[in-house]
């Protein structure tokens, strides 16, 4: 039983398991969410993201486990201080556009006045304020976006949940709509958004967590996740390099394909707690001139690929073409 004064996460689950027949579709998942921060809901497609979100809006019960949304064990007492953004986008296509947000904004408790009031600045904040009188079936797809996301968050939230959000926009929309998750969340609210395209989680997320085949992979910060890998370094230069192969904590020295315009290249994985400037200093040491030397630490997308693996590997990369 929480007590008064008690810090109450914004979400928490503990041990939950979501069968449909014989199969698990969510496997013994835990994980918890501070308040004010961006957390990245990150797996292929099939890994259970959608199905943990439904179960945390109380949409689909659990067979097993804890979810607590706000401090409650359901999210249907607390509903009107979240916001969703369904993965199935859809709009009323004969409604307009400050129409549908005040609308939506009108359901979860906001006074008419007030909710077309807060239509209309939502729209002109974002560049729609021309097109607040137009149907939604007009709208392009980017805009007819834009209109459900603000039509999600009109009623002022304190949770804010996005399944796939960047979905079918084109590249200034992503860009547009990762500011706005981010001016959210400097602004106090708790954000969780799924996604299978990585660039993005890698952008935004202050943690993350990784999903696969229903089962969490990794929760934390990119930081804690590259602290799992060698760390790499690329090096470019004209001389030989056989002073910094023989560096102390040198693992692999890998040639890499010639730039143009660069010198010759090479990928230098150390072992797991090397400093980097002991290649530096081995390099000046040995009269080596560099032209390059950069940490080239693992990438999330690297990280998700190592962490979920296998068949899974080539959905999560298709994803990221498609992106």
């Amino acid at each position: 039983m929480l007590k008064r004064g008690d810090f109450v996460k914004p979400l928490l689950l503990q041990n939950v398991v979501k069968r449909f027949g014989d199969f698990n579709a969510v496997d013994d998942l835990s994980f918890s969410v501070n308040k004010g921060e961006i957390f990245g809901f990150l797996g292929p497609n099939g890994a259970g993201k959608t199905t943990t979100l439904r179960m945390i809006l109380d949409i689909i019960p659990p067979t097993s486990g804890r979810i607590e949304v706000l401090g409650s064990a359901s999210a249907i007492p607390v509903r009107r201080r979240i916001g969703y953004l369904p993965e199935e986008r859809g709009l009323y296509r004969k409604m307009k556009a400050a129409e549908t947000i005040s609308y939506f904004a009108r359901l979860r408790g906001v006074s008419q006045k007030e909710a077309r009031a807060r239509a209309l600045n939502l729209l002109a904040d974002f560049g729609l304020g021309e097109f607040a009188g137009t149907k939604n079936e007009s709208l392009s797809k980017g805009m007819a976006q834009k209109v459900q996301l603000l039509s999600t968050i009109a009623h002022d939230p304190e949770l804010l949940i996005l399944d796939e959000p960047f979905t079918g926009l084109d590249p200034i929309n992503q860009a547009t709509l990762e500011k706005l998750i981010a001016d959210l969340r400097d602004q106090g609210r708790t954000i969780i958004f799924s996604t299978h395209t990585m660039q993005h989680a890698e952008r935004l997320c202050d943690r993350f967590l990784i999903l696969a085949k229903g089962a969490k992979r990794f929760e934390g910060t990119l930081g804690e996740a590259r602290a799992k890998f060698p760390p790499r370094l690329i090096v470019r230069t004209r001389d030989r390099i056989d002073g910094v192969k023989s560096a102390p904590g040198v693992a692999s020295v890998l040639d890499l394909p010639a730039r143009d315009g660069e010198d010759p290249g090479y990928s230098i994985e150390l072992q797991r707690g090397v400093d980097p400037n002991t290649v530096l200093r081995a390099a000046f040491d040995a009269g080596i001139h560099l032209s390059r030397f950069e940490n080239a630490n693992a990438s999330l997308h690297d990280i998700f690929v190592d962490l979920v693996g296998g068949a899974e590997e080539s959905a999560a990369a298709g994803a990221q073409e498609a992106a």
